[in-house]
């Protein structure tokens, strides 16, 4: 299978702000993962929330603040992320251009649920 980036269409999420997501590859029956890629434009955000897979990424533009459990950090361009299963997470964009990132995720029943920053919007 061959698919060019262009002819994929991107969604906007519901949570968050100026996030969307392509999905590159689609979980099925004959794959083990699914492929997304998200952007997140400059200024936006994506709130604190866990998912019930683990999430593998790779960032391929951008600054963003990467919040992981208690964790905080600032994830840039050909950084490598993973997150495991059930651990809170959340992406705040810095700087001036949007924050992209291709994520890749087990071909399972994902369930995402926001978690209470105490009123911090992104959890960051």
């Amino acid at each position: 299978m061959k698919r060019s980036l262009n002819e994929i269409p991107s969604t906007p999420l519901q949570a968050g702000e100026g996030a969307s997501m392509q999905m590159l590859i689609a979980p099925s029956v004959e794959t083990n993962f699914a492929m997304r890629k998200f952007v997140i434009k400059k200024d936006g955000h994506m709130p604190f929330h866990t998912n019930t897979v683990e999430h593998e990424q790779y960032v391929l533009k951008g600054k963003a603040r990467v919040r992981l459990g208690d964790e905080s950090f600032i994830a840039v361009k050909d950084d490598i992320l993973f997150i495991p299963a059930g651990v809170a997470h959340s992406y705040q964009v810095i700087g001036d251009e949007d924050y992209e990132f291709l994520c890749l995720v087990p071909n399972s029943e994902d369930k995402i649920e926001m978690v209470n920053a105490g009123g911090q919007g992104c959890g960051c």
